[in-house]
């Protein structure tokens, strides 16, 4: 727990300093990229994310002052240019755009590579006009303008094959962890050996502890394009909430091993570290529903917009699977209470 803690409070004051960059609804990790441009910062990502040739590709960009905050009234060229031959495929005019977040939209041709040149005007650019292809793609002579240059691959299947393979990654250990228990409560079944309300209750609140956290994996990368910090504390808490339910259960299932001699020593012993783990959880789990509440009441910390979190379907789906989770884990705690009572009367 302490070990834990410090982690947290190290976490809140590394991102406290750092800035926010994209704006985008979505957080992708695939063909985008952050880098400065002259006094600003910019992010690119495409829509869809995985990309494929002949098909509407939106270009989304989101140029930001070195804050994190909005900039207006900038006047930015974009160009698209082949990797493997050079050539310039796509040159979109000087236009002056109201805000640092804006999009273009663009069918590339073919599978392959292409790099993407974003030009931000000094000063006033000639406005619908359009600068010469170049050989040195980031050169600016002849343009009093800021360039950087964004690389994108435009493939066939690679977003189903990184799909699937990060769902099997995800959802493949806990499928077998609840084959196990499956199979483990199955047998105790046909052996006469469950029924009894904690047992009951260990079982549900361990697989409301890991929907709670498969839904924070779910939902991160929406949130990480307000902050990057968003989505770092969604994957910790959701990676925390499986933990729990793991962990309590492993705690349970080596309980029950114990339980066939079981003395009045490792009664106690088993007491205080469920009683360790469910603490664990039901401290975790309120501070996700006070921030939460917290979020959707007053601006959150480290806010770009400085405006409270919309309420959304997934926020509450998650919210009342953690409220649930937090009512269960402490009637748990009372029914394993009584159970350790109820053993030290009939054995001291």
């Amino acid at each position: 727990m302490k070990v834990a803690a410090l982690v947290a409070i190290s976490f809140l004051l590394v991102v406290a300093s750092a800035p926010a960059y994209a704006h985008f609804e979505h957080f992708t990790h695939y063909n985008n990229r952050g880098d400065w441009i002259g006094p600003y910062y910019a992010y690119e990502a495409l829509e869809p994310e995985y990309a494929g040739p002949a098909e509407p590709v939106a270009i989304m960009f989101s140029v930001q002052d070195q804050d994190g905050h909005d900039t207006y009234n900038i006047d930015a060229m974009v160009e698209v240019y082949s990797a493997e031959s050079g050539e310039r495929l796509k040159a979109f005019p000087w236009t002056r755009e109201d805000v640092g977040d804006f999009k273009v939209f663009y069918n590339f041709p073919n599978v392959g590579n292409y790099q993407i040149v974003l030009s931000v005007a000094r000063d006033a650019a000639n406005l619908n006009s359009i600068d010469p292809p170049r050989t040195t793609m980031s050169g600016t002579t002849g343009c009093n303008c800021y360039r950087t240059i964004f690389n994108v691959s435009i493939t066939n299947g690679f977003g189903t094959i990184w799909t699937a393979t990060m769902l099997a990654a995800v959802v493949g250990p806990l499928a077998v962890f609840g084959g196990v228990l499956a199979w483990n409560y199955s047998s105790r079944r046909k052996n006469g050996g469950v029924g009894s309300r904690v047992e009951t209750a260990r079982y549900v609140i361990m697989l409301a502890a890991i929907a709670g956290g498969l839904v924070h994996l779910a939902v991160y990368s929406e949130h990480a394009s307000l902050r990057i910090e968003y989505s770092i504390f969604l994957i910790t808490a959701g990676g925390m909430q499986i933990v729990y339910g793991v962990v309590y259960t492993l705690l349970a299932l080596t309980g029950e091993v114990k339980g066939r001699e079981f003395s009045v020593q490792v009664a106690r012993r088993y007491y205080r570290e469920s009683v360790k783990v469910n603490i664990f959880g039901l401290i975790g789990t309120g501070i996700l529903l006070g921030l939460y509440a917290y979020a959707i009441i007053f601006p959150p910390p480290l806010s770009p917009n400085n405006q409270p979190e919309d309420v959304d379907a997934a926020g509450i789906i998650a919210k009342s699977i953690e409220l649930f989770t937090v009512i269960g884990i402490i009637y748990l705690m009372k029914l394993e209470k009584q159970r350790l009572q109820s053993f030290l009367r009939e054995h001291v």
